[in-house]
């Protein structure tokens, strides 16, 4: 199955959810906008429309999609709008992808229940997957690859 998720820079999403053995694969890319097969800059720009964003694909056996989205709440502010850490703009916005009418409830429902852990509204939008476009192939892996790379995410706390 496939998940999608962004929550900031797509560099500490994707090392956050490599953490999760049971994941098969996670590919960083933009998702949620309008430009087709939009490169790095382009998203950059905030002009695009999309995200970063990681693609993971999973087997419900192993791990569920209720554990992704667990993770997910975990690694971002989401009472932030187009910002995480220090990176701003909308390509760095929270969002849940779903990719079925169960993911979607899932991710309602997750939402509603992590609300109430705030007094300020959640800013992490829940919308249909469409488009998924990979990255470039630098920004793959890109801490494992660049151990001083920049992280807004606190990856040792992921459990």
């Amino acid at each position: 199955m496939k998940a999608t998720f962004a929550a900031g820079c797509f560099w500490g999403v994707e090392a956050a959810f490599k953490k999760i053995k049971e994941i098969e694969t996670t590919t960083v890319g933009y998702a949620g906008g309008k430009t087709k097969n939009p490169a790095y800059k382009e998203v950059c720009t905030g002009l695009t429309g999309h995200a970063e964003s990681v693609l993971i694909e999973y087997n419900p056996e192993k791990v569920s999609y209720e554990r992704l989205l667990e993770v997910f709440w975990q690694i971002h502010e989401p009472t932030s709008f187009d910002r995480q850490g220090n990176d701003r703009g909308s390509q760095y916005r929270a969002v849940i992808f779903y990719h079925s009418e169960e993911q979607k409830k899932a991710a309602i429902k997750s939402k509603e229940k992590e609300q109430k852990k705030y007094k300020e509204k959640i800013m992490t939008q829940i919308k249909k997957a469409a488009d998924f476009y990979e990255a470039e192939e630098y920004h793959q892996d890109y801490l494992e690859k660049n151990k001083r790379g920049y992280c807004h995410i606190d990856l040792n706390a992921i459990k």
